[in-house]
């Protein structure tokens, strides 16, 4: 069964890393996986978006507009603005947390994330709202947001991975000493969420 998932956030929100432990664990199990990212001004808090294709008979990494089984938005303005990629019924997760974008910032354009997340609710059939900033004060570090949002997709059922298959990419892709605080945070959703 094929899977096309996009991630999208600002720079400095760890989306680059979560792209890269899904492709991981995809991997480990044997499925075959395409990846392609755009990290733009992501120094700078810009866009950055990652589209994963996991499956047979992939030919690009690319999703077609309409057809992401799960979008994992890190800010609530950039997952808006992904929204038309997402196929009918799929599935959207996204951190309730605003980031206001460098071009609002520069532009002195007020931005508000309560707004695009209504705009969400009324767009969306599957949607899962999750408080990262809380959930980021109760693990003590704000530098797993990724790996809540990764638990949150594991929840949801529409990653087509577990807990465990992230666990193993988390043993290889980052830091022994980063482990328990990441597996923390992906259990985190298990027990908080759904």
């Amino acid at each position: 069964m094929n899977k096309n998932i996009v991630l999208c956030g600002v720079g400095g929100q760890g989306t680059v890393l979560a792209s890269k432990l899904i492709a991981s664990a995809a991997m480990k199990k044997n499925i075959p996986v395409m990846s392609a990212e755009t990290i733009g001004m992501a120094q700078r808090g810009g866009s950055v978006f990652s589209h994963i294709r996991m499956g047979e008979g992939l030919y690009t990494p690319m999703i077609a507009k309409g057809s992401a089984d799960i979008i994992i938005g890190f800010e609530p303005g950039e997952t808006v603005r992904m929204l038309p990629y997402l196929k009918d019924g799929g599935q959207v997760i996204v951190s309730r947390r605003a980031i206001m974008p460098v071009t609002a910032a520069l532009s002195d354009t007020p931005y508000d994330g309560g707004d695009m997340i209504a705009y969400l609710k009324t767009h969306t059939r599957k949607l899962l709202v999750v408080d990262t900033e809380q959930a980021c004060q109760e693990i003590g570090s704000a530098k797993v947001l990724n790996l809540l949002l990764l638990g949150a997709a594991v929840r949801s059922g529409a990653l087509g991975l577990n807990e465990e298959d992230l666990k193993t990419a988390i043993r290889e892709r980052v830091p022994e000493k980063f482990h328990e605080l990441n597996f923390r945070a992906l259990s985190y959703m298990r027990e908080h969420y759904i």
